[in-house]
């Protein structure tokens, strides 16, 4: 298995009575799968993606990335694990900028420890031809669309060759015409490359490429 929730809970207790936003969240994820979690907004998908990443640390249970435990791991330990082994994809693609494309990937390249300008450049522009955008590696943020925009958010994902990726609401923010031509890119990715991808999202639009769907309701798994 890529990723193994078991008996996954977060509680918030910042107001006069507790909050359970996850409540015994248990879930298998088979590497090389592409796995949605969907659900209604405020349901808890992207609380439980922060979790299974390893960003947020939850109140009870255990989640196992690759066969190795991250909720027994020090923060620092954690980092260079993630570092090394989950790729992050956001709704608002956190792109730079002041930067091309093909710089905003090669940040992503050093941050993942590449050394060497000429190796990160000649690596980004090779993750950019995987997306389809080594034509527009030269373009700012601004002068891209909203679907090219996420190819390079996607490019910057693959730095380092992760073998789990994590995408919250990939879709959201594209138009159908994007938002199908991302879905296929991530299935490739995960097919191509036997990469696991699980995707946050309410687009139905993504079903057809789904491995597994699972949904979450009020911080409970409904199969």
């Amino acid at each position: 298995m890529a990723v193994v929730a078991s008996g996954v809970e977060m509680v918030y207790d910042s107001g006069a009575v507790p909050y359970a936003v996850l409540q015994g969240i248990n879930l298998e994820i088979q590497r090389g799968d592409v796995q949605l979690l969907m659900g209604p907004s405020g349901s808890g998908k992207t609380t439980l993606l922060s979790i299974l990443g390893g960003i947020l640390t939850p109140t009870a249970g255990k989640v196992f990335l690759l066969g190795q435990e991250i909720t027994g791991m020090t923060r620092s330990q954690l980092a260079k694990f993630r570092l090394k082994n989950v790729g992050f994809i956001f709704q608002g693609f956190n792109l730079f900028p002041a930067l091309t494309a093909a710089e905003n990937v090669e940040v992503a390249l050093k941050v993942k420890g590449l050394r060497g300008l000429q190796a990160r450049r000649r690596t980004a522009i090779e993750l950019l031809e995987q997306v389809g955008l080594a034509d527009r590696m030269h373009y700012l943020p601004k002068d891209l669309s909203g679907g090219q925009k996420q190819r390079v958010a996607i490019a910057r994902a693959l730095a380092g060759d992760p073998q789990i990726i994590m995408a919250d609401e990939p879709t959201a923010s594209l138009d159908s015409q994007s938002g199908h031509a991302v879905t296929e890119l991530l299935r490739q990715l995960a097919k191509n490359a036997g990469r696991t991808v699980l995707i946050v999202t309410h687009d139905p639009r993504l079903v057809d490429v789904a491995d597994r769907i699972t949904y979450l309701e009020d911080g409970i798994i409904h199969s």
